[in-house]
């Protein structure tokens, strides 16, 4: 018992130690094999071929920005594309808007949904009516940089094994201190470990709210699945389990709206979580297989994840028992403020910032300035990330197989 309790603290420590280190290494890797002899986004690389491009917006209760959204896709200074919109049983003015902007914008075409079908059937549909072998699919409160489509198409010519390509979301919304928080986490978290990842051999996800696909790849592994609660999670692991490639772009940029209270953070990262549970539950089978070895190491990174996340409450209960009952020395817990283990965590912490930040700079000049509010994200994010995780596994396994997953309008912020 003192031995596993001694490997409970350990762990509880040297897991995002250790993490935090591939992901510094394996970014900087990406960043001097690839990204430092790139050139700038606002000069697009020239390509060789201009093939059509679908730009795909599923939209539900996107009445106060889809209109920015489409204005935005519309002005892309890629050559050939169309726009498709899916109206997917808006329940306020999105559909009025939609039909509206027929008339402004010849480009664009409307998918009306009756009923609330979910985002991947939302997808799907536009995939189906989609004339372009490769499809762009945004978010409707998104708003897709005037090169995207390039640098997102520079992939899919460059080779026909690219079944996908994800590119670098950034914050819009950034009046509160959540909101500077999460610039400096799709920065130096989000933005390194798609990094790191690239480089290890595969992706875990693309960016649900910016990616491009071909369809060709969508088609062999049967396109998006209407019953996970993240589509985007469970199209990555299609993909690649059938050996496409999936390739990160952060030269591809997309403005977003993220939540900005804790309420709406806790319900986005809770569905996050949840769909990671899901896909790890559905291709654990065939991880076996030899010939899907590069996902592993995505896998076992996942996993290590929902393992610290327990023993992060394994470590609150023992604190709490503490309280109440003698409890013998190893394993009591006198305090869950950070001792010299957790000012070192800290340290590392920051260091991977002011390299994402760095990094960075190519993308967004002035993301450094929100430096100075990363001391909190330790405290805040990595306390609802190992919330939300040990929630979330108990909701994937007892949710009914086969449910279909619909849209929930999420918090878009304070703008």
């Amino acid at each position: 018992m003192r031995d596993i309790v001694a490997w409970l603290f350990d762990f509880a420590f040297y897991y995002p130690l250790i993490m935090s280190f591939a992901w510094i290494s394996g970014s900087l890797v990406y960043y001097f094999r690839w990204e430092r002899k790139s050139p700038q986004r606002v000069k697009p690389p020239e390509l060789g071929d201009y093939p059509f491009v679908t730009l795909i917006v599923p939209c539900h209760n996107e009445g106060e920005q889809v209109r920015e959204t489409i204005s935005q896709l519309d002005a892309q200074k890629y050559p050939h594309f169309e726009i498709i919109a899916v109206n997917d049983g808006s329940s306020d003015d999105t559909g009025a808007q939609l039909d509206a902007l027929l008339n402004e914008f010849p480009r664009l075409r409307v998918i009306h949904f009756a009923s609330n079908q979910g985002k991947a059937m939302g997808l799907r549909m536009a995939a189906m009516a989609a004339k372009g072998e490769f499809l762009v699919c945004i978010d409707g409160d998104a708003l897709l940089d005037d090169y995207a489509t390039h640098w997102l198409m520079r992939h899919m010519i460059s080779s026909p094994r690219v079944g996908s390509v994800t590119g670098n979301p950034r914050i819009r919304n950034r009046s509160t201190l959540l909101g500077k928080l999460q610039v400096g986490e799709f920065s130096s978290i989000i933005g390194l470990i798609k990094r790191a990842q690239r480089v290890y051999g595969r992706v875990f996800t693309v960016s649900g709210v910016i990616a491009c696909f071909r369809k060709s790849a969508l088609h062999d592994v049967g396109y998006w699945s209407t019953d996970m609660v993240t589509e985007d999670i469970d199209i990555s692991w299609r993909l690649q389990m059938r050996s496409w490639d999936i390739r990160y772009e952060p030269n591809a940029i997309c403005w977003i709206l993220m939540p900005e209270t804790l309420r709406g953070l806790w319900k986005q990262r809770l569905r996050w979580a949840q769909g990671g549970v899901e896909v790890i539950l559905r291709y654990a089978g065939d991880l076996l297989s030899w010939r899907k070895r590069r996902k592993w190491f995505v896998a076992m990174e996942y996993l290590l994840s929902v393992l610290w996340a327990y023993s992060m409450l394994g470590i609150v209960a023992l604190w709490m028992l503490g309280l109440f009952i003698p409890m013998p020395p190893y394993l009591y817990v006198a305090t869950l403020f950070p001792q010299w283990h957790g000012v070192m965590l800290g340290i590392v912490c920051l260091i991977q910032f002011a390299i994402s930040s760095l990094i960075d700079r190519r993308y967004e000049a002035r993301v450094g300035r929100n430096y100075y509010w990363m001391i909190w994200y330790p405290l805040a994010y990595w306390i609802i990330s190992a919330a939300t995780t040990v929630v979330a596994l108990p909701k994937a396994l007892l949710k009914r197989k086969g449910t279909r997953a619909v849209w929930v309008s999420p918090d878009r912020g304070v703008r």
